[in-house]
């Protein structure tokens, strides 16, 4: 089953990959490798805004994960040329959470872009992470996440 295929089964549509906010490219390719820009917790109705530990849940902190995920999806298929399918594997993922100072459930947030990934790519959404605090991200989101994937 083409990726594509896998992500309609799942109801997920990628968006048009969303270009950059500043000075900065989305993607850069270097020989097999695609590093993508961090990608900001938003979906269609906008922004995803929130602090964990203050007006966030881990589960709506997940979901919003779960969505820097999907635009990560998006960027890489921009770098494919659209083809998804040239995806080999997702390397690693470092999601910035906006959090409290003595919130630490980091990584149960980010398991919403982790989770994803495997769920949508098997065996090559498997990826090391990190997952870190951040005491406040671009426009107040609540996550953003970089990824590092490997294409053919």
């Amino acid at each position: 089953m083409s990726i594509e295929a896998k992500l309609e089964s799942l109801g997920v549509t990628l968006p048009d990959a969303p270009a950059p906010a500043a000075n900065y490219v989305p993607f850069v390719q270097v020989g097999d490798m695609v590093y993508v820009s961090g990608q900001i917790s938003n979906d269609e109705n906008g922004l995803i805004l929130g602090k964990l530990g203050e007006n966030m849940d881990v589960e709506a902190g997940a979901a919003a994960a779960r969505r820097c995920a999907i635009n990560l999806l998006a960027q890489v298929k921009a770098a494919c040329d659209g083809d998804l399918d040239r995806l080999v594997r997702v390397v690693k993922l470092t999601g910035f959470v906006n959090s409290t100072a003595d919130f630490t459930a980091q990584p149960q947030v980010i398991n919403g872009a982790s989770d994803f990934m495997v769920e949508a790519l098997g065996d090559a959404g498997r990826h090391s992470r990190s997952a870190v605090s951040a005491a406040a991200l671009p426009l107040g989101v609540a996550v953003e996440i970089e990824g590092f994937f490997q294409i053919k």
